[in-house]
């Protein structure tokens, strides 16, 4: 649908210059254009699309709205190509142009829906001049020697799928999980380690992560309260910067260890990605000092190199200070990401043309910060982007931050496995009721992916901004908007157009419809292609999800109120081909979103 509404809003600024040429000229000699306003209907009784850029012209032109619709719809009618697709543009209200596409003109879009394997979603590469720009998607980023907890859970689910639609429309995309792998944490730990578990230092797997985790606990206990362990620490990091044999050895171990429970999770979740480290980036960051200096941006204060950042001011109202270098002569956090993002940015580097941060809302001011610096410096490209894709807190039933009963942050790989054993067991209940008999493996198989996706789905359906409330109730709900819901949807259509079948066999013959619930699926079937449009740009995958429940719903109406199987032909076939369609765009969009989908349930 996206190419033929391209086409109108061509058609309609092309009218309003015929209509009105010399507020046209006049416009463009200031660079300027008559804007159509142009979108698609509000309601269905509105037609396909309107333009209501009658209202705004009237400004300009010192015409009544109303007279100004008149006239471009007189051209319109004028126009061949667009009485080819559309019917006469109706006026209502006080200069509103409604349009709607010709039935004819809506079912052969669906025949070539039907015939493409993208279901209708061009490629990046088929737009412009066929170039498909690279775009890095940095997200999960776990700390080493930490357990993923469930605040990495929207990062890794929200970046996934951002990913995924990027991938799908063709983009170069890289997936780094920018890692958490360097600092002073590693000193503590390393010194911790030395006195009470040396073996660890020297010896893979001498040691699990969960007791990775509590050496660190006492490693921070102890860098806290005792001065000696923190000049040890200190000693140790300054050693492993400066490349200590032993020191990287022991690093290097240590991140192994935590990386390998990482991609446990990663692979429950089906989710790929490319770990590129805190660390890499040590050897850029004394030249990201030295720019800052040469660009006049650099200003030590209280010995400590900084950056004043421009319209982000202090609790006393004076320029906050981004510290790029300490007055040790240590990095952060800050430094590091700028660094990464010339990396990113540089031919020489990634030579990424968009860069997208997927991490909690409560890092928006730091990334503010680092964007504005970068941008100073003149490491962002003027033709590229950069952005930070925030995300809400997960919280419990109560609308408190989501932890264990002990009042600790819930392990994600604990979160995970009381997703699927809520699931099997809600599904041995739902067996048992329905007197049928299903093998262990197929409890397994479903109880799987119907947990997993219900907590993919319950993250991905909420704005990401906000924060959401994790109830396993609620999100394996067969009700609702859920992916059991959308799952099961998937498999009933699935069954009826097997039935039918059709759904592995190409349409050939002309769709034909008479009744409206026909026409309301198709054209939602057609919006396809806009909707994973406005997740590229917008970046919000819930967008996605409202698209794919809202298809669901209008199927099963369709459904219940008209004769599929048993109709006559070629009413009979038409309305396969809708089902085989919309099944067909539900499992790629549940695919985007990160879910599998299943035959039997």
């Amino acid at each position: 649908m996206l190419r033929i509404s391209h086409t109108i809003e061509q058609q309609l600024s092309n009218a309003i210059v015929r209509a009105f040429p010399d507020a046209a000229e006049l416009a463009q000699s200031r660079g300027e254009s008559l804007n159509p306003a142009f979108g698609a209907a509000s309601k269905p009784e509105f037609g396909d699309f309107q333009a209501n850029g009658a209202l705004a012209l009237s400004k300009c032109l010192g015409k009544p709205p109303r007279q100004i619709a008149v006239a471009i719809a007189e051209q319109l009618k004028l126009d061949p190509e667009f009485n080819q697709i559309c019917k006469p543009a109706e006026i209502a209200g006080p200069g509103f142009l409604n349009i709607t596409i010709k039935p004819e003109v809506l079912a052969q879009e669906l025949q070539i829906q039907l015939a493409d394997p993208r279901l209708g979603v061009a490629p990046v590469s088929a737009e412009g001049n066929g170039f498909s720009p690279e775009v890095i998607v940095d997200f999960s980023s776990p700390n080493i020697a930490k357990e993923m907890h469930v605040g990495h859970l929207r990062s890794t689910i929200i970046g996934d799928c951002l990913a995924r639609v990027l991938e799908f429309r063709g983009y170069q995309v890289k997936r780094l999980n920018h890692v958490g792998d360097w600092g002073t944490q590693f000193g503590m730990l390393i010194t911790q380690l030395k006195e009470l578990a040396p073996e660890a230092l020297d010896t893979a797997d001498a040691i699990d992560l969960g007791d990775l985790v509590a050496f660190y606990r006492g490693a921070k206990e102890c860098f806290d309260s005792d001065i000696e362990f923190q000049a040890i620490s200190r000693e140790e990091v300054v050693k492993l910067q400066a490349g200590d044999p032993t020191s990287l050895k022991a690093w290097g171990l240590l991140c192994e260890q935590s990386r390998k429970e990482f991609q446990k999770i990663y692979h429950t979740l089906n989710i790929s990605l490319q770990e590129r480290g805190e660390s890499f980036y040590n050897p850029y960051l004394q030249a990201v000092v030295s720019d800052l200096a040469q660009a006049g941006l650099l200003v030590i204060d209280d010995g400590a190199g900084c950056v004043f950042l421009e319209g982000m001011l202090s609790k006393e109202g004076t320029p906050l200070p981004l510290i790029i270098q300490k007055s040790d002569g240590g990095f952060n956090y800050a430094t590091t990401d700028l660094a990464a993002i010339r990396y990113r940015f540089d031919k020489a580097g990634d030579g990424a043309k968009r860069i997208i941060y997927v991490t909690d809302a409560g890092q928006a001011n730091h990334f503010a910060a680092v964007f504005q610096v970068a941008k100073r410096a003149g490491w962002i490209p003027p033709e590229a982007s950069i952005e930070h894709v925030p995300f809400g807190l997960v919280q419990g039933v109560d609308g408190k931050k989501l932890k264990t009963r002990s009042g600790e942050t819930v392990r994600l790989k604990d979160l995970l496995a009381e997703a699927v054993e809520h699931c099997s067991n809600d599904l041995r209940k739902r067996i048992k009721e329905e007197d049928r008999s299903e093998s262990e493996d197929f409890v397994k198989q479903v109880s799987t992916t119907v947990g997993l996706a219900a907590v993919k789905y319950a993250d991905l359906s909420t704005n990401r901004i906000t924060n959401y409330q994790f109830s396993f109730d609620r999100m394996l709900a067969l009700n609702g908007n859920t992916a059991p819901y959308l799952l099961y949807a998937v498999v009933r259509i699935k069954g009826i157009a097997r039935k039918g079948g059709i759904l592995n066999t190409k349409q050939t013959a002309d769709l034909i419809f008479d009744q409206p619930q026909e026409w309301i699926l198709a054209r939602q079937l057609l919006q396809f292609d806009q909707v994973i449009q406005d997740v590229e740009i917008e970046l919000l995958p819930n967008r996605l999800c409202s698209y794919l429940f809202e298809l669901s719903q209008s199927f099963n109406r369709f459904y219940d109120q008209v004769t599929v199987l048993k109709a006559e032909e070629p009413a009979r076939s038409s309305r396969l081909a809708l089902c085989g369609l919309t099944a067909k765009v539900l499992e790629l969009g549940l695919n985007l979103l990160g879910i599998e989908t299943l035959e039997r349930m």
